[in-house]
């Protein structure tokens, strides 16, 4: 072997590939393998070095938001308040920690694929079958799968003897596929690739021979896992906007302590000592302290809400992300649909009988010229669908078993457990069927023939029974049953064109036919095509979309979210089933063969005008998504196989399943569903964009204090007045009262149009210019209160501490009536739900007050913050001003409601 690149094996005879690969078909020599494994290394997923515990915390530290942390606690520390530098301290340990949590996602999904590969596989070797460490399997060995078997390496396959694999973590199709020895074409998508298996797949049934081709990193697989080592962990907006924000907050804390420093100590001559810690004070009061604590309080929290809703939030940020997702890329099996198959029509010589429900219970009508046909009157209404429904049953290897919770489990082919389910829709039932009429004969399903047959002793002679393909099927076929059961003559051009309008309809379909001949008569092909038979009739199977997914899709619809489909399944089958969904009104359908064909800018292009895609590959998966989020787009991906890994990471939040999906896939996600079901991604985006109003609400509330605070300094050295609050009792609000009141914003219930809204543009800012008109109204206020009843307090003839103590208690007071306010950022709050709250709400307010006793009222906070005691008349002065502002910021609303409806 050189190193050019490999041809496509799966369109080579195996002869050729044996040839170039240099092997036989009895395999290696021990001792080429030996050579081989030092020339191609184990087979084994490379691992990535890991990241130095220094290197990941520097990074958590690049964070500007706990820059500004670690300031804070900086001047806490210098102006000797070692408790409350502790805190903040802890704060910043606290949000370092959840980041460092969160990191690594990309190792351990690579770590869950490398666990799809089976550690021992049985080659060829020296003429022998031995079994060995998979990690020893070489290109060139001879290997042999036996149902149950993983793949350990990718193989072209020499020998199949009905052999099928679930491909279904790599493509996404809901159906084990058919394996043969023949080439297919060099173009054919990785799903329809018959002559190749794939590492890590599953064989179902039957046994195969195959040459490896690829080990290693060169695998399917391995191609996975470079996509995946390939995918940066993305930015979220939440974390790019509080970012923006924290250098906003940084750079305006910054110049005014500059202006306050060079105005105090340059222009007005004041000591430099007095001035710079005044500069301080300044910094004290800018900085929101307490806010990465309450952002991620406020995350932990939807998180909290999501668990209920079925949905396990993994990151943090992914919360809020949700909120403001624009686009829904969803796979198709097991998340818009059930990953069961159903009979949904079946085709007669007497027309079409609906088949209705769906999945592997035994519920549902069958209905036939709108008129539902009863099991118990079958035989005379309808005896051809009675001998359908037999025959479904008999030739049959699945068994369908009731679980404790209601549900059926399948054993068997998920094909043949759907018509197990039609046959006891119709009545009957077949493990009682096959007590009765025991099999006698069979063949078994062939992907070359595509029919199964089995006989069944009817008194001397044996009933057959086949089903399959239907172009394979009627071959065989001479005569078919009219609506009353009687043998009439055969149109086979009718009943395929029967089938193909049920394929057009997205659905698997296949001919079921009987004949009886004499039992000394051997079940073999040639005695088949020698009889004849007579068809009965033909069934439509889909893999039905899940009753909620219609509703949910509407829902993300209507919040204006696009949804968009990408699925390994074939272009027919997932045109049918958006359709069904409503998901698209548009039919164009794009697979990844045409995917392949773009580049970049031409995919743009695509996905603006195609909301289906299908036969997608792994990086098909990908550069759609990125093509998406190169228009702008907040996109959240779907998946459950291994093959959505990349695209799972890649995506602003990837969405994986946790039923059923692969722990590769819930690896590389941010989100797991725990019941596999679309809606409840509408649910989180509920959940998200509720988060992000509360976020909002927080920031609207802790910034005009902290601006108010702000002012009243900047104005005192301005002016040259003493400062109307202390620094340390500025720390004492903004780290106790603040904290706890703004604290409870995080619990707000989800306002009843959250999702009648267009999704929010991920690139608005946290601060829009709502935010900061409210901030800079409110600071002004806050301000006007602080230094109104501190001038009021001096000019009465009281001294500085009880002056002091009345302005902080007047902010407090402000902060409880803004409270209320806040709650309702546009809407009035003078309601009867406004003034009650919420027992969060009046529990906060409660303990804000009590803190705020302690603080006026206890000795030794007198000797720590400088405060006291003051008269309970004087305090009726603080509530008074805080109603005040409320009344002030109720008019501002109404204003602007009239203005801006």
């Amino acid at each position: 072997m050189d190193n050019a690149p490999p041809p496509p094996w799966h369109s080579l005879d195996p002869d050729a590939v044996l040839a170039h690969l240099r092997t036989q078909a009895h395999g290696l020599h021990q001792a080429e393998a030996v050579a081989r494994l030092q020339q191609h290394g184990p087979n084994r997923l490379q691992d990535a070095p890991p990241t130095p515990w220094w290197r990941r915390v520097l990074r958590q530290l690049a964070n500007l938001l706990i820059v500004v942390l670690l300031v804070a606690a900086a001047v806490t520390l210098a102006l000797g308040h070692v408790i409350d530098g502790a805190v903040i301290l802890a704060v910043v340990a606290l949000n370092i920690g959840i980041g460092l949590v969160q990191e690594g996602k990309a190792a351990r999904a690579l770590a869950a694929i490398r666990a799809l590969l089976t550690p021992h596989a049985q080659v060829w070797r020296d003429g022998r079958l031995i079994d060995i460490d998979a990690t020893h399997v070489v290109p060139g060995d001879v290997v042999q799968v036996n149902a149950g078997d993983r793949l350990p390496a990718d193989l072209r396959w020499l020998r199949t003897h009905e052999l099928e694999v679930d491909e279904s973590a790599l493509t996404g199709e809901s159906v084990p596929v058919p394996k043969q020895r023949e080439p297919v074409a060099a173009h054919a998508e990785l799903g329809d690739r018959a002559s190749m298996g794939y590492a890590g797949t599953l064989a179902t049934r039957g046994q195969g021979v195959g040459v490896v081709v690829a080990t290693g990193m060169q695998t399917e697989m391995g191609r996975i896992g470079r996509l995946l080592e390939s995918v940066g962990e993305t930015t979220t907006p939440l974390v790019r906007q509080m970012a923006q924000m924290g250098r906003w907050i940084t750079l305006a804390v910054l110049a005014a302590a500059v202006v306050l420093f060079g105005v105090g100590w340059g222009l007005r001559a004041l000591p430099a000592l007095d001035t710079f810690m005044a500069a301080v004070g300044l910094a004290v009061a800018a900085i929101p302290e307490g806010l990465p604590a309450i952002l991620s309080v406020t995350l932990a929290i939807g998180v909290q809400r999501m668990a209920q809703r079925r949905a396990i939030v993994r990151r943090l940020p992914a919360v809020e992300t949700l909120g403001c997702v624009t686009v829904i890329g969803s796979d198709k099996t097991g998340t818009l649909t059930r990953n069961e198959m159903t009979v949904q029509a079946v085709v007669l010589a007497g027309g079409v009988v609906q088949v209705q429900g769906s999945g592997y219970a035994p519920q549902g009508a069958l209905v036939r010229d709108d008129q539902v046909l009863q099991p118990a009157e079958l035989w005379r209404e309808a005896p051809t669908l009675l001998a359908l429904a037999e025959g479904a049953a008999l030739c049959n290897d699945a068994e369908l078993v009731p679980s404790e919770t209601g549900d059926w489990r399948l054993s068997g082919d998920p094909t043949e457990g759907a018509l197990l389910t039609l046959a006891m829709k119709a009545g009957l039932e077949p493990h009682t069927l096959r007590e009765e009429q025991p099999r006698c004969a069979v063949l078994p399903f062939d992907s070359q023939r595509r029919w199964m047959a089995t006989g069944h002793p009817l008194g001397e002679r044996v009933r057959v029974w086949v089903k399959g393909a239907p172009e394979a099927v009627l071959a065989l076929c001479r005569q078919a049953l009219d609506a009353d059961g009687h043998p009439t003559p055969l149109d086979a051009d009718t009943w395929l064109a029967h089938a193909e309008t049920q394929a057009t309809q997205g659905r698997r379909v296949l001919a079921i036919a009987t004949a009886v001949w004499p039992a000394r008569r051997t079940l073999t092909p040639e005695a088949l095509a020698e009889h004849g038979l007579t068809l009965v009739g033909q069934v439509g199977l889909i893999d039905p979309p899940r009753p909620e997914a219609q509703t949910a899709v509407a829902q993300c619809r209507a919040a204006g979210i696009r949804v968009i489909m990408i699925t390994g399944d074939h272009a027919t089958t997932a045109r049918a089933i958006a359709a069904q969904l409503g998901l698209s009104e548009r039919p164009t359908v794009l697979t990844g063969q045409a995917i392949e064909a773009m580049d970049d800018s031409a995919l743009q292009q695509a996905v603006r005008e195609v909301d289906v895609f299908a036969r997608a590959a792994p990086h098909h998966k990908l550069r759609l998504v990125r093509a998406l989020q190169g228009q702008g787009h907040v996109v959240a991906m779907t998946g459950d196989g291994v093959n959505d890994a990349p695209a799972l990471k890649a995506a602003d939040v990837g969405v994986a399943m946790g039923r059923h999906g692969t722990e590769a896939a819930k690896q590389a996600a941010a989100v797991v569903l725990t019941d596999d079901n679309f809606a409840t991604i509408a649910h989180a985006v509920e959940e998200g964009r509720t988060v992000y109003d509360n976020l909002r609400k927080v920031i609207t509330f802790l910034l005009p204090i902290n601006g108010g605070e702000s002012v009243s300094l900047l104005v005192a050295v301005l002016f040259g007045l003493a400062l109307p609050i202390a620094p340390v009792q500025i720390l004492w609000v903004n780290m106790v009262s603040s904290i706890a009141l703004a604290m409870v914003l995080a619990f707000e219930p989800t306002e009843p149009d959250v999702m009648r809204r267009p999704p929010r543009s991920p690139s608005e800012p946290m601060l829009t210019p709502f935010v900061l008109w409210r901030v800079g109204l409110v600071s002004v206020l806050f301000a006007a209160g602080i230094f109104g009843t501190y001038g009021w307090a001096l000019h009465a003839g009281h001294p500085a501490p009880w002056a002091q103590t009345l302005a902080v208690n007047t902010l407090v007071a402000m902060e409880i009536f803004y409270l209320f306010s806040v709650r309702y950022l546009k809407a009035a709050s003078f309601t009867w739900a406004g003034a009650r709250g919420t027992p969060r709400v009046l529990a906060a307010v409660a303990a804000a007050c009590g803190l705020q006793a302690l603080f006026t009222y206890a000795p030794f906070m007198h000797t720590w913050f400088g405060s006291a005691d003051l008269p309970l008349p004087w305090l009726a002065i603080s509530a008074a001003v805080g109603l005040a502002v409320l009344l002030v910021l109720e008019l501002e609303k109404a204003v602007l409601r009239r203005w801006r409806p």
